[in-house]
């Protein structure tokens, strides 16, 4: 790293993240990587001496919130006593995840085995727990036919061959000093042979890349050093241009990863390692919905598990595993081998396709009568609800193309309920196909109301508002909406209601930020939110850089309250907003959120990197 650089970054002043995009492949990886596209779900696991205070693992004390020493002294409390490694490993699996991530050692240099290498410090001989935590672990998840991954830190702060150890402190320049940064090369990449030889893990996930330039860490003589022992070894894009897969962040993605092969590292509640005053846990629901999100860009889920200094696993990770647990048992065939699903254009949720393409999985968030795919050239053999053999589907498929699938016969699942549409070769969808345009009078003569509501929406999704020159007003009083004897009352009452979402507004969010219809003001600072059916749980929102000033119900007044996950206080990246809305408050044709910015709407779509700092 250059000084420059190292002094901007002490003096606090780069406080940004980056994303490295995978190394291009000069060879067909898609062999090796094949289980690892399939998994969909892996659990990582920070476990580390800083679970015995309960502080941020490593960067407490880089960032100067407690020194170095004070630090260290968390050795002679973790005491790993009432640890269970089979326990560990039969609740990751019955969480339906396909492989553990452990970090092996975190900034902090502190080893989970019995280190060689030179200086090295370890649970094993420096801790008050006097063993070996990684290796029975490690056995463990190999006999239970999990695959094994092993994260590691590129950088050791507490190493004396090290140059840097805290944000302000600077041990020495790496250009004037090239012998001793040669010790530490020979340290780290030493420490890699051994957990190369007594683990042979099938994957790596190196972190800290940021601090050093590839030549500086001697990126190519690594991977050489680490495919001497596995050909097939992947690992992360997190090792300077090299990697076989991106790794996001926090952040789910807005727009999927160009990598075919990606994974979003994500937390259960802000923190990667145990904190006990960190209770802002995401829901257990929230937390299918994620996989299903990440599912449905092709990607996989790291979900981060934190363990307390005794080995035991919180009560609250434990419930959403067992959670997750329940959900990818029943879908199985709807998670794993599965790829990017269809285009928000053609459905407006999430998807995915079988790796054969001949089944399309619809992820339903909501317990609704209908929804509608569009564009679908080929009309499927048949469409069932997964885990519910009992379940009937109506299938009506016209001359526009359009497939209309009815739920009143289905039962919903309490988090995501799964529709899979089986085809007898895989379906064609067809690009910029022709949308939808039906006159108003139409819409207003159908006899289902939330059809009607459903195409008004849609229509206006996409910058077409029906209801323009057509004698509405703003508040939906004293409407001059020509009528007819077969005119549905119900469809002018939602249009009355709701006069504002749909009085000279517009074309709402692109594709990523909601799975649903929306619209905008014609001002753009007031996002509409169109609601179909009941909700799960909270409605997510994604990518917007704004300030909400407040939430509100359309037409009834109700103001509603929202939390935001995964913000980080440094980082322009937005966190996700997710949106309570009291059940008895629903609209029984399609509810209409009112989301008030603080100015016109700013959307975040750039892709979601690693993160470089963690203050």
């Amino acid at each position: 790293m250059k000084s420059s650089l190292i002094k901007a970054v002490f003096l606090g002043l780069v406080f940004s993240a980056y994303h490295t995009d995978a190394q291009v492949q000069t060879v067909d990886n898609s062999k090796k990587m094949e289980w690892f596209k399939n998994a969909k779900l892996g659990i990582f696991i920070h476990w580390g001496i800083y679970s015995v205070n309960g502080i941020s693992e490593s960067w407490s004390f880089f960032n100067n919130y407690i020194n170095h020493e004070n630090y260290m002294k968390q050795l002679n409390g973790f005491s790993a006593s009432k640890y269970q490694p089979e326990q560990w490993v039969n609740l990751i699996k019955e969480s339906g995840a396909k492989y553990a991530v452990i970090t092996t050692k975190h900034h902090d240099g502190v080893s989970l085995w019995n280190s060689n290498a030179e200086k090295a410090i370890s649970i094993p001989q420096n801790s008050l727990a006097k063993k070996d935590i990684l290796s029975p672990f490690i056995s463990a998840l190999k006999k239970s036919g999990l695959k094994t991954g092993l994260y590691f830190s590129l950088p050791d702060w507490s190493h004396p061959y090290y140059d840097i150890n805290t944000r302000t402190k600077l041990r020495y320049e790496v250009k004037n000093n090239p012998t001793l940064w040669q010790n530490f090369i020979r340290y780290y990449q030493d420490q890699l042979n051994e957990l190369s030889t007594q683990y042979s893990p099938d994957l790596i996930w190196f972190d800290g890349n940021w601090e050093h330039t590839s030549e500086e860490w001697k990126t190519t003589q690594t991977i050489d050093l680490l495919r001497k022992h596995n050909t097939d070894i992947i690992i992360n894009s997190r090792l300077n241009n090299h990697g076989d897969y991106d790794t996001p962040e926090q952040g789910i993605p807005v727009i999927p990863p160009q990598n075919p092969y990606w994974e979003l590292c994500y937390t259960m509640n802000d923190s990667w390692g145990y904190q006990p005053y960190d209770k802002n846990y995401k829901t257990p629901n929230m937390i299918v919905r994620t996989l299903a999100d990440v599912i449905s860009m092709g990607g996989n889920l790291l979900l981060d598990i934190g363990p307390k200094s005794d080995g035991t696993i919180p009560e609250e990770q434990v419930e959403i595993l067992k959670n997750l647990g329940r959900w990818t048992s029943k879908n199985q065939q709807a998670i794993y081998e599965t790829t990017r699903g269809i285009p928000f254009d053609n459905y407006k949720g999430k998807s995915s396709l079988s790796n054969s393409k001949k089944s399309l999985f619809l992820y339903l968030e909501e317990a609704k009568n209908f929804t509608k795919i569009y564009g679908l050239a080929t009309k499927p053999l048949s469409v069932k609800i997964i885990g519910d053999p009992s379940a009937s589907v109506k299938v009506d498929y016209n001359p526009e193309k359009t497939l209309t699938l009815n739920f009143s016969k289905v039962k919903f699942d309490k988090d995501v309920t799964v529709a899979e549409l089986i085809f007898d070769t895989p379906p064609v969808f067809i690009k910029d196909f022709k949308k939808e345009e039906h006159a108003l009078a139409e819409i207003l003569n159908k006899k289902n109301a939330q059809e009607a509501a459903y195409d008004i929406a849609n229509t206006l999704n996409y910058g077409n508002n029906l209801l323009t020159r057509e004698g509405l007003t703003n508040d939906g009083l004293g409407m001059q909406i020509k009528k007819t004897p077969t005119t549905n009352p119900e469809t002018l009452e939602w249009i009355s209601k709701h006069a504002e979402a749909l009085f000279e507004t517009g074309k709402g969010l692109p594709a990523g930020h909601y799975p649903g219809m929306s619209a905008l003001s014609k001002d753009k600072q007031t996002l509409y939110l169109f609601v179909e059916g009941t909700p799960s749980g909270p409605i997510a929102l994604k990518g917007i850089k704004n300030d909400i000033s407040r939430i509100r119900i359309v037409g009834d007044g109700s103001m509603l309250s929202h939390t935001i996950y995964n913000k980080l206080y440094w980082s322009d990246r937005p966190g996700i907003i997710y949106i309570d809305i009291p059940k008895e408050r629903l609209d029984k044709q399609m509810t209409v959120i009112a989301v008030l910015l603080n100015k016109p709407v700013e959307l975040y779509r750039e892709n979601v990197g690693a993160i470089e700092n963690n203050l």
